[in-house]
C-alpha cells in the first residue's frame, strides 16, 4: 500500500497573489499558484469509502438535517495556501476544497504544535461563539467550537466570519500530523455548511469583492509546474477554446448531471449524477460500475476498491463521462498514474447511500486535463480543455 499512498498524498504548495497583469485585467481578481510536489513521507490515509460515507454533524448541522452525505477526502489530495485570520491577521495554511462549504482552523493543543495555530487571544477582532463545532470523518470527528473573526485572502477581508477552532483533529488520522496544510476552506454551497450560515466564498461574493461570482482551478500532473486557483475570474492563460456550460442540479455540491460512462461507445454506467470535487485525487463511482470499467481497460483490483494497472498497457481504450451531453475523454495516459515502479488505475470503488448517492465523483484525474469554471452566479460549471 505504501507505494500507492505516495501517489495519492499529493502536496500542493500554494502562495496567494493579487492578479495584475497579462490576460486579466480586472482588479478585483486573487490568484493563487499551485505547485505540485511529492511529499516527503507516506501516510496512513483514511478510508475514502468511510470518509464518503458518513454524515456530517454539529449543532443544527444543515446538512445532517437533510440527511446528506459529507464528502471529504483531504488526505489523497492537497491543495493548500495561506489565508489571515483575526488582526492582525494569523497566517493559517488551509485546503481549498470544493466538496465541503466550512472553513475551521486548529487552535490550542499540545498535539499539534507541527501547525500554524489559530490564537483568539491574539486577535483584536475576535468575538466569541461557543457553539460546538463537530464534523464526522471516516475514521472520527474533527471537534472544537464556533468563534467570530475576520477572514483575509490575498487583498480581501471577510469581517466578522464565523468558523470553527478545531482542538481535537482525531478524524483525520495519524497523517494530519505530519501533513502541510492546517485546515480547510470549504468551496462548496451554503446549504452544507455545518452550524448553517454563509461560506467564505459567497460572503466574498455578497460584499462586492470579487468581479465575478466565479472561481476556478487549473491543475498540472507535471512536477515544478505551476498551477492556479482563481477567484473572481478565470485565466485565459489556462485554457483553450470554449467553455461547455452544464448546469447544476443540486445546490449542495458542484453536482451535474451524467448523462453516461462509455469505452469504445459501450455504456457501462446507469448512474445519472457526478460531482466535480477538487478534494478528492482519483476518479470514484459505484463499485459494480468501477469493476466492469476496470475489467475493459485490463486494471486488477487490490484493496479497498482500489486497482492495479500495467505501466505499459499504452492501447487501453478511453474512458468517456457524458455530462448533461457534452463528452469528455480520459485516455490511457490520464488514467494510469505511475506511483515508482508500479501503476494504479486512477479510479476506485465507492457505493455511497442515498440520498446522495449512488454517483460519480471527478476529482483531480478529471481536474488536470480539464479547466473548470464553478459559477455561483448562474448555478453551473463551465469546462473547457486544459492548455
Amino acid at each position: 500500500m505504501a507505494s500507492f499512498s505516495y501517489y495519492l498524498c499529493l502536496c500542493l504548495v500554494v502562495t496567494l497573489v493579487a492578479a495584475s497583469s497579462g490576460n486579466m485585467k480586472r482588479s478585483n481578481v486573487v490568484k493563487v499558484p499551485l505547485s505540485r510536489r511529492k511529499p516527503d513521507y507516506v501516510s496512513e490515509r483514511p478510508s475514502l469509502e468511510g470518509g464518503f460515507g458518513t454524515v456530517a454533524q454539529g449543532l443544527g448541522a444543515t446538512l445532517g438535517q437533510q440527511g446528506g452525505i459529507s464528502i471529504n477526502d483531504y488526505m489523497n489530495a492537497q491543495y493548500y495556501g495561506d489565508i489571515g485570520v483575526g488582526t492582525p491577521p494569523q497566517k493559517v495554511s488551509v485546503i481549498f476544497d470544493t466538496g465541503s462549504s466550512n472553513l475551521w482552523v486548529p487552535t490550542k493543543n499540545k498535539f499539534l504544535q507541527r501547525h500554524h495555530l489559530y490564537k483568539h487571544s491574539k486577535s483584536s477582532t475576535y468575538e466569541k461563539n461557543g457553539t460546538v463545532f463537530a464534523i464526522q470523518y471516516g475514521s472520527g470527528a474533527v471537534k472544537g467550537q464556533f468563534s467570530k473573526d475576520d477572514i483575509s485572502i490575498g487583498p480581501f477581508t471577510v469581517k466578522g466570519y464565523t468558523f470553527a477552532e478545531v482542538d481535537n483533529t482525531g478524524g483525520m488520522g495519524p497523517a494530519y500530523y505530519l501533513a502541510k496544510f492546517d485546515g480547510i476552506l470549504g468551496l462548496g454551497w451554503d446549504s452544507i455548511v455545518v452550524g448553517g450560515g454563509p461560506t467564505v466564498f459567497n460572503q466574498l461574493v455578497e460584499q462586492g469583492q470579487l468581479d465575478e461570482p466565479v472561481f476556478a482551478f487549473y491543475l498540472t500532473g507535471r512536477d515544478g509546474k505551476v498551477g492556479e486557483l482563481v477567484l473572481g475570474g478565470v485565466d485565459p492563460d489556462h485554457y483553450t477554446g470554449n467553455f461547455d456550460t452544464i448546469p447544476l442540479t443540486s445546490e449542495t455540491y458542484w453536482q451535474v448531471e451524467l448523462t453516461g460512462v462509455t469505452i469504445g461507445g459501450k455504456p457501462l454506467s446507469n448512474t445519472n449524477k457526478a460531482i466535480i470535487d477538487s478534494g478528492t485525487s482519483l476518479l470514484a463511482g459505484p463499485k459494480s460500475e468501477v469493476k466492469k470499467i476496470a475489467a475493459a481497460v485490463g486494471a486488477k483490483p487490490m484493496f479497498a476498491g482500489e486497482y492495479s494497472i500495467d505501466c505499459d498497457a499504452a492501447n487501453a481504450s478511453a474512458i468517456v463521462f457524458e455530462l448533461n451531453g457534452h463528452k469528455y475523454e480520459l485516455e490511457v495516459q490520464d488514467y494510469i498514474l505511475n506511483t515508482g515502479g508500479a501503476c494504479l488505475f486512477a479510479m476506485m470503488g465507492i457505493d455511497i447511500p442515498s440520498p446522495a448517492g449512488p454517483l460519480w465523483i471527478l476529482g483531480d484525474v478529471f481536474m488536470r486535463k480539464y479547466y473548470v469554471k464553478f459559477d455561483y452566479g448562474s448555478k453551473s460549471v463551465g469546462i473547457a480543455r486544459a492548455k
